[in-house]
């Protein structure tokens, strides 16, 4: 009878994945990864927003701890995009045994890998925060912030597997309510620890820390609950090399993407505190946690598609995929177009928000204003780089997730101050963007033309 029950659930799963049309089926798949998306980036807002009461080096140390967050990260979303992209093209190839093998050999992976990063940045946590781009001033704070956020390192990877496997198998909402309720948790638990504990930086920390494992507590009971057609089981873990190799294949874009954005962020915090010191620091961090909003509009319309490109697919449904790239694009490129003109005009406001500093400010403002108009290239680079990581691609997906915050924004960033100062530092990432894309959109055309039923 529970055989009987989980065959017509997986075949009901296969019909609206492969039946739904396409627009509905990712605006559905959307609308709470995207929640769950703001959700994420307005706790780590109220991070910056709580800690720069504290001090203008205290906020200077969020943007550091963000490139570590965006380490942890990389990790998590190597192994869940991997996991994710190769499950769900399973299951639309009704393969749901080996499916299960990649959601539990990713699941270990992660937790192992975020282990190791928390015991190696333990031992070494100054040098760690000095490599990436704290100054003198910013490094107790830094390092305060970054003990926590290295503790809350397996529930970071692992809670990025869960998230990413249960939204390539369409329950989107599933995974909207574990990273919905670690995200509000942190929200309340900042100024608790902040200013009623009186543990300062640190308490930021904790409250990541502990909004982290609970949300990767409902996350996990969900697959204990084996709500989806994965499961999380020792039975299911994988050493053959196939299994590991097509999960980290194809989880590398991501990998690269949430890397190089590590990276940028270290090699920003450096230039920064060279051209314009702290305020400069905190400015072109409190920046970027205001773009990252927007950004994650943009990346949460992108997940939404992802699941319904792989899984059809896995069932060689390809004019939906088609269909899908067409919608996402476009639907993407309106959203952000909407949201970016908006935070264009009030760029004061919402920068004045976070540190109502003149220096702060007079960085900030401008630097924000690029961003807002850059960022309407990035659907163009967001769809072309998730069609491929869906599809299986993996060569030119890990290309093109190399392009934005790597190939471009890195020496950029590097050159630009040196011959244009401070507003070097401002302009470096909008280029990158506005030139990411035009070498996206050929890959994007072309996929399009060559997909045939």
């Amino acid at each position: 009878m529970n055989f009987l029950n989980y065959n017509k659930s997986a075949d009901a799963q296969y019909k609206r994945m492969t039946e739904t049309p396409v627009n509905k089926l990712i605006t559905t798949l959307a609308v709470p990864t995207v929640i769950s998306m703001l959700v994420t980036m307005i706790y780590n807002m109220a991070d910056t927003y709580f800690v720069s009461k504290i001090s203008v080096a205290a906020s200077g140390a969020t943007g550091v701890v963000l490139s570590l967050m965006a380490i942890l990260q990389a990790f998590g979303f190597m192994y869940g995009q991997g996991a994710g992209s190769n499950i769900s093209r399973r299951l639309g190839a009704k393969d749901i045994e080996t499916a299960r093998r990649y959601c539990t050999t990713a699941f270990f992976w992660a937790l192992f890998t975020g282990g190791v990063i928390m015991l190696l940045g333990l031992l070494f946590l100054s040098p760690l925060m000095k490599v990436l781009g704290s100054t003198d001033t910013i490094l107790p704070y830094a390092s305060d912030y970054g003990r926590f956020i290295l503790i809350a390192g397996p529930a970071m990877t692992t809670s990025c597997v869960m998230n990413n496997i249960l939204r390539y198998e369409g329950m989107a909402n599933l995974a909207m309510i574990g990273l919905a309720t670690g995200g509000i948790l942190n929200i309340f638990l900042d100024p608790l620890f902040i200013f009623t504990f009186n543990m300062g930086i640190s308490g930021a920390g904790v409250a990541t820390a502990v909004s982290q494992y609970i949300g990767m507590a409902i996350l996990l009971s969900v697959f204990l609950m084996k709500k989806p057609q994965s499961r999380i089981s020792f039975k299911y873990f994988s050493f053959k090399p196939r299994i590991i190799w097509d999960i980290v294949s194809t989880g590398v874009p991501s990998f690269a993407r949430q890397g190089l954005n590590s990276m940028s962020t270290m090699f920003l915090n450096i230039e920064a505190g060279i051209f314009g010191g702290d305020p400069c620091v905190a400015a072109m961090s409190i920046v970027a946690k205001c773009a990252n909003v927007i950004f994650s509009v943009c990346v949460g319309i992108g997940q939404g598609f992802q699941p319904v490109s792989s899984f059809n697919y896995g069932a060689k449904k390809y004019n939906r995929v088609r269909q899908g790239i067409r919608f996402v694009w476009l639907f993407g490129t309106i959203v952000v177009a909407v949201l970016s003109a908006i935070s264009f005009f009030l760029a004061p406001q919402i920068v004045s928000i976070f540190r109502d500093d003149a220096d702060v400010l007079e960085i900030g403002t401008p630097a924000f204003r690029y961003i807002c108009v850059a960022l309407v290239f990035l659907p163009t680079v967001m769809t072309a780089n998730m069609t491929f990581q869906s599809l299986g691609k993996t060569g030119r997906a890990f290309f093109l997730a190399c392009t934005q915050n790597g190939l471009f924004f890195i020496p950029l960033v590097i050159i630009l101050p040196k011959f244009m100062g401070v507003l070097g530092i401002e302009a470096a990432q909008p280029i990158a963007y506005v030139i990411s894309a035009f070498v996206a959109a050929p890959f994007l055309i072309s996929i399009i033309k060559t997909m045939k039923e």
